[in-house]
């Protein structure tokens, strides 16, 4: 069931970009590895594909939203499985796997279209 509103949808997104940019100093798993540039360049690549979507609160809106919704999943089968993909498991694994499965969680829940995108002005012909 898909409970989630797109604008919902996108203040998650942006807090969560932000978030696993900083996560690794935050909660100190910053060894310059894997553990540490998966969630910044996930972050940073959900922060840019936020703004280029067609929802509420995407700036350029060039990206369908399920698009971004696909996205997002792909980005949270990554998160959660990147510490044996990558072999940091012993050092961290606990946050990418929470939020990445976060990410699929939300990812699965939104609803697909937007409620409220400004419409094109109608033109009538004289």
């Amino acid at each position: 069931m898909r409970f989630i509103s797109t604008h919902t949808h996108g203040i998650l997104d942006y807090i969560v970009g932000v978030a696993l940019i900083v996560a690794p100093w935050l909660f100190r798993f910053a060894d310059s590895g894997a553990e540490t540039w998966v969630p910044v360049a996930l972050g940073a690549a959900a922060l840019v594909y936020s703004l280029l979507t067609r929802y509420e609160l995407g700036v350029v809106k060039l990206i369908p939203f399920k698009t971004h919704l696909t996205f997002d999943f792909i980005s949270g089968v990554l998160l959660a499985t990147s510490p044996w993909i990558f072999g940091f498991a012993h050092i961290v694994y606990l946050p990418h796997l929470l939020v990445g499965l976060f990410e699929i969680f939300a990812s699965l829940c939104t609803r697909t279209v937007p409620e409220a995108l400004p419409q094109a002005p109608v033109q009538h012909r004289a």
